[in-house]
């Protein structure tokens, strides 16, 4: 039977209330491996902007690092999008998985980067540049309206920024992230931490500097 590894991601922690999670990107992969009988081994959820370079995507290095040292067949995601915020960064993504003779499974598109004799389809590459582009495109229209939006609302009037009086004093943070400090006291890691208190990694790390923890 062949292996694979699951990457998720999504721009936001699914712990906070009204927020994506990655539940249902992995319960799809999930569902696609178990008909393909493929044995997931291992799975990989990052809560990050896509706007963030690969660099900066740990669980993403990780989930590769894992693949290439257990010789894992197949890296499944729920489209292109989610293994790179530009073209090149899907493509080099990509590329250093077919280095390793590792398979990726792109769910939205449907495809395959290796044929099943191990091949690289070369039409891949042009297939995958242009939905990279496209995604790129998407995302630079949205910020744009975004920012146009934003601008707009200046001109009329309206202020950006926290409501006065909506700063929370530290002593109230204290109170409502107790169980995040109690953690962190006991020298528990940033990521440990923010799964066991269901608290986004960006507000521990926040308190963590804080409190000087």
């Amino acid at each position: 039977m062949k292996t694979a590894v699951i990457y998720s991601r999504t721009s936001s922690s699914g712990y906070q209330i009204h927020r994506q999670d990655t539940k249902r990107q992995v319960a799809d992969l999930q569902a696609y491996a178990d008909r393909s009988q493929m044995q997931v081994v291992k799975v990989f959820e990052e809560h990050i902007s896509g706007a963030k370079k690969n660099s900066e995507r740990e669980v993403l290095y990780e989930c590769l690092t894992f693949a290439e040292a257990e010789k894992v067949d197949e890296v499944l995601c729920s489209e292109g999008s989610r293994m790179g915020r530009s073209t090149w960064e899907v493509l080099e993504t990509i590329k250093r998985c077919i280095d390793k003779h590792i398979n990726v499974y792109l769910q939205k598109e449907n495809i395959h980067i290796l044929r099943e004799d191990g091949s690289v389809d070369p039409m891949m590459a042009v297939y995958i540049s242009c939905l990279s582009m496209a995604n790129e495109f998407e995302r630079d229209s949205i910020k744009y309206r975004l920012n146009s939006g934003r601008a707009q609302y200046i001109r009329n009037g309206g202020q950006l920024g926290r409501k006065k009086g909506s700063v929370k004093t530290k002593e109230q943070k204290e109170k409502q992230y107790k169980e995040v400090l109690t953690y962190l006291r006991k020298d528990y890691s940033i990521r440990v931490t923010a799964k066991l208190t269901n608290v986004s990694i960006a507000t521990v790390q926040r308190l963590k500097t804080e409190f000087e923890l």
